[in-house]
């Protein structure tokens, strides 16, 4: 009876043993054994018969349990009578390191046993990390390594890799599980809102009737709808200042793909205010890819222009306790503590490292405000009024384009580059969002404030080095047709990318401050107005025509914008920089290869920029420098020699502000072949000094009216602004006229060439090349300090 029993004891066993490691499907299960009880009763055999077993196939030949294998492998039997289990240890927290499989031949025999050693596992492991499916020469090196056999070794990667799909398959399974358990509650919970529904009004039980889910969603979805139109008419509220009262019936909504109309007016600036007008915001799509328009949230963009508008006008005002005036009554500075009492931030807070500049300055220009406005939501026209600031505007999406033909209520994105002429200040690139609203009878008001997200809400850049909070400028109409302009720059920016150098320029509001915007704006209308009258002739009427005079102011603002281009690194010219070790960090140094443009010479083109500071004021560094007189002073052009003017085109009210066109004065006329192109102006900002060498053929041709978008130039000059340690809104008019100096305060001068070094587009650029610019840099700022410290 005893023996009866252990027998069948140990045929279940081998049954269990069996069905564990041999499944139909031929994969090696680790887990989820077959409990005893669950086996089919085999029919009982003698006791002499029980004890026959047949020799079993050893791990090392079986066939590998991947997708395609042959059955008939697992009948091979090793000749060394021993088995092997190639698992690796300690897989999924339930294997041992080691396992044995008991190999029962006959029951003479004596059992053996096989054992990879703790080593060999260890060793398996690391390469089957590195590579998990060897080659025939890695299991070659790998068996010599480990004495092992290539076989063994084949077989326990193959056993290995399907422990490991084992392990995800059964990790998969458990998170599926889980998830649809997850659903099944909800399913459940979902099913009992369907049967038992509250009343969104009353909180007690709805009684739906015969009403389906569709049409319940749909009724959810009204819902939805009308919170939105609710909050579009608060919305809508702000702009128009009275209530707005929605539609009441829901049949008369406007159909999806009709515009959606806020009402827009007055924000409270004087106590004056528009009438009750819409602002057409347009279908709530953009365009997307191959023609698929994407919808996307304008109210987020009507909302921060909302409060921009309402921080430029509180900003504006006169008498506000947020600026706070110098000692001598002159500049305006913010108040930080009164400003963040009074506001809370629009864009978020400032970025960590940030500072902030802001400035206020109020002034008379010679335009009227509907012209103004035209031009200030002009992208181009705007980059034009203000050459020397804007490096490059666009306007990249317009939300609205205004109400009744005008621009009241016109809201648009727009990308800018401004600039100060000098290497050592980064350009600031800025996306902001541009709103323009007319508050009375010759009363308008446009502001600016950047947005971090664009219209799909992905970002639109990782790091910036300027935000522009609420600015803009605020205009009214004169009597005499003339416009009052209250302007108005607040921006936060990264000042250890500027050079310590203009550091003081920048926090003083001269660089990128409210009036150095104004004094151009003052300046450009002064010009345009003066080169539209047709009383203010040139000076020499038999050299120069009218047509000559338009073909040549053409080629000095191209002449302009090139140089400008070429002393930042704006996008505007694809330059490409060199760094030179032996130049220095002040020292900016720029190529590009010009082939078939119009307007320049084809070749390497190198451009050459470094700003120093002088201990002269910039009026009269200005002076110095514009005067034909001494030219031969600081320019190697003029051979040593006086340069004589011969046409002086005025391009504002004072004789500083000018086009004109210098030669060597010679006896002989005839032995000049080379003419100077020069454009200078000066405010209150700053001065600028542009030239280009030009040959007299082409300029006989521009003075006679022809086109002069073919005259090749390369432009080279100066520009002068205060170093920041004067007075703020010096009288430099008065100043320049008498000549009068401050001991304690100087200007910074920043000196700019380009130079064709090599006539061929792709030839390399060799650094004798650099090295003469360089030359030419040193030798003309010593020349004028030598000349300036002798005066």
């Amino acid at each position: 009876m005893f023996v009866s029993l252990m027998c069948d004891i140990i045929q279940r066993s081998n049954m269990e043993d069996q069905h564990e490691r041999f499944p139909v499907d031929g994969r090696v299960l680790v887990e989820e054994k077959v409990p005893v009880e669950q086996l089919v009763p085999v029919k009982r055999v003698p006791v002499e018969e029980r004890f026959h077993f047949e020799e079993r196939v050893p791990v090392e030949e079986r066939v590998p349990v991947e997708e395609n294998f042959d059955p008939s492998v697992m009948e091979r039997i090793n000749e060394d009578g021993y088995e092997s289990m190639s698992g690796s240890g300690n897989l999924d927290g339930g294997l041992e390191d080691e396992q044995e499989t008991l190999v029962l031949e006959k029951p003479a025999k004596k059992l053996k046993y096989h054992r990879h050693t703790q080593e060999q596992i260890n060793e398996l492991e690391t390469c089957f990390k590195e590579w998990p499916h060897p080659d025939e020469k890695q299991r070659l090196d790998l068996s010599r390594k480990l004495n092992l056999e290539p076989r063994q070794v084949k077989f326990w990667f193959q056993n290995r890799r399907t422990q490991m799909k084992n392990q995800l398959e059964r990790h998969e399974n458990v998170m599926l599980r889980q998830e649809n358990d997850k659903l099944r509650v909800e399913n459940v919970a979902i099913k009992d809102a369907v049967r038992n529904p509250i009343c969104n009004h009353c909180g007690g039980v709805a009684m739906l009737g015969n009403i389906t889910i569709e049409e319940n969603q749909l009724r959810v979805e009204n819902a939805q709808l009308r919170d939105e139109l609710s909050r579009i008419c608060g919305l809508a509220e702000k702009f128009l200042g009275r209530p707005v009262t929605p539609l009441a019936s829901p049949i008369a909504l406007p159909r999806p793909s009709s515009n959606l109309e806020l009402e827009v007016a007055g924000n409270g600036f004087g106590g004056l205010s528009s009438g009750g007008t819409s602002l057409p915001m347009g279908p709530l799509t953009r365009p997307g890819m191959m023609g698929v328009e994407k919808p996307f949230n304008s109210s987020v963009f009507v909302e921060l222009a909302v409060t921009a508008m309402d921080e430029l006008l509180r900003l504006a005002q006169a008498d506000s306790p947020i600026w706070m005036t110098s000692l001598d009554g002159g500049k305006e500075t913010l108040n930080p503590v009164e400003y963040m009492r009074t506001f809370s931030p629009c864009i978020g807070l400032k970025p960590s490292g940030f500072v902030t500049e802001a400035s206020r300055e109020t002034g008379i220009v010679m335009i009227n405000s509907l012209a103004l406005v035209e031009t200030l939501m002009d992208g181009s026209r705007w980059a034009q009024m203000f050459p020397c600031v804007i490096a490059k505007a666009s306007t990249t999406d317009v939300l609205s384009s205004g109400i009744g033909r005008t621009r009241h209520g016109a809201l648009q994105l727009m990308h800018a580059e401004f600039q100060v002429l000098s290497p050592l200040v980064p350009v600031r690139q800025v996306k902001f969002l541009r709103f323009c609203k007319q508050h009375g009878e010759g009363l308008w008001a446009v502001v600016d404030v950047s947005i971090d997200t664009a219209l799909d809400g992905a970002s639109i850049n990782s790091f910036v080095n300027c935000r522009r909070l609420p600015s803009g400028c605020v205009v009214q109409d004169l009597s005499n047709g003339y416009t009052r302009v209250t302007w108005i720059e607040h921006s936060e920016y990264d000042e250890s990318a500027v050079h310590y150098l203009y550091r003081s320029l920048l926090s003083s509001g001269l660089g990128f401050g409210a009036l150095r915007w104004l004094a151009t704006l003052q300046r450009q209308c002064e010009s345009i107005a003066i080169l539209l009258s047709s009383t203010v002739p040139c000076e020499d009427h038999s050299v120069l025509t009218q047509a000559g005079r338009r073909s040549l102011l053409q080629l000095t603002n191209r002449m302009r914008d090139n140089f400008c281009a070429g002393v930042c690194a704006s996008t505007v010219r694809m330059w490409n920089r060199l760094h030179v070790a032996s130049l220095g960090e002040d020292v900016k140094v720029m190529t590009r290869k010009s082939m078939n443009i119009p307007g320049e010479p084809p070749g390497v083109i190198l451009s050459a920029a470094t700003s120093v500071w002088m201990p002269i004021m910039h009026q009269q560094l200005f002076s110095f420098l514009r005067d034909e007189r001494q030219r031969s002073k600081w320019d190697i052009l003029s051979n040593g020699g006086p340069m004589q003017e011969m046409i002086h085109i005025p391009k504002g009210q004072t004789s500083s502000n000018c086009v004109s066109l210098l030669r060597l004065n010679t006896r002989n006329q005839n032995d000049n072949t080379m003419l100077i192109l020069q454009e200078t102006w000066a405010d209150a900002s700053g001065s600028l000094i542009v030239y280009a060498p030009l040959d007299v053929a082409s300029m006989r041709a521009v003075m006679t009216g022809g086109d002069s978008s073919f005259v090749a130039l390369l432009p080279s000059g100066f520009a002068i602004v205060p170093d920041g340690s004067s007075g703020y809104g010096d009288d430099w008019s008065g100043k320049l006229a008498r000549g009068s100096s401050n001991k304690g305060s100087g200007s910074l001068l920043t000196v700019a060439f380009q130079i064709l070094v090599n006539s061929l587009p792709m030839a390399k650029l060799n650094v004798e090349s650099v090295e003469t610019v360089n030359s030419l840099l040193s030798c003309t700022i010593n020349k004028i300090k030598s000349a300036v410290s002798s005066a």
